[in-house]
């Protein structure tokens, strides 16, 4: 099983576009896998795109608000745990 650490949590998510606003409590770098988990619900993913500011950006870190696009609806509240 990969080792999973707690990077976050989704503050907002844009339903139209599949993409989830996340407050970051570590690094997260485009092409790292997640975890999205909401009570039951939960799905893994690859980050294709992150923008910081409206900026697209390689790497985002602790205290940034990303925005993070998704294949899947996640909701808010949910942690994000980047898998090892």
């Amino acid at each position: 099983m990969a080792e999973e650490k707690e990077i976050g949590t989704i503050t907002h998510w844009y339903g139209k576009i599949g993409v989830a606003v996340v407050k970051l409590a570590g690094g997260l770098k485009r092409g790292d896998r997640v975890k999205i988990v909401k009570g039951d619900s939960e799905f893994e993913d690859t980050v294709s795109s992150i923008q910081v500011d409206h900026k697209d950006v390689e790497s985002a870190g602790r205290g940034d608000d990303a925005a993070v696009k998704l294949s899947q609806k996640a909701k808010e509240g949910a942690k994000v745990y980047k898998l090892a």
